[in-house]
């Protein structure tokens, strides 16, 4: 078992910054993939961005130059960096692990992230 645990959602304006922080703990093997979901309302959720233990990120298409994933493998934390953030930013962040050998989702609790225009 996976656990996760979310910090950094808020409240911010349009052009704003918020980091989201997510720590995983448990039964972790070295290679992993841990990533940002998110699920505005009366939507479907959606892949943000993922960093793989091997160093490769990934980034939507609708977040690319404004969010940065980054992560700490020691560490087994992840960070999403969101700038320039718009009201259609706006929703729950979820964090995701995945073992790359076992396809297991694990998620976290999620985090309110609301932009305000």
């Amino acid at each position: 078992q996976v656990q996760l645990m979310e910090s950094g959602g808020g409240l911010v304006q349009a052009g704003g910054s918020l980091r989201l922080t997510c720590e995983a703990s448990g039964s972790i093997f070295s290679h992993n993939a841990m990533g940002w979901y998110r699920q505005a309302p009366g939507k479907e959720r959606e892949l943000v961005a993922t960093a793989f233990s091997g160093g490769v990120t990934t980034t939507a298409d609708s977040v690319t130059g404004r969010f940065t994933i980054s992560r700490q493998n020691g560490l087994n934390t992840v960070y999403l960096q969101m700038n320039s953030l718009k009201p259609e930013d706006t929703g729950v962040y979820y964090c995701n692990f995945r073992h790359l050998s076992h396809p297991i989702d694990y998620w976290g609790q999620g985090v309110q992230v609301t932009v305000s225009s």
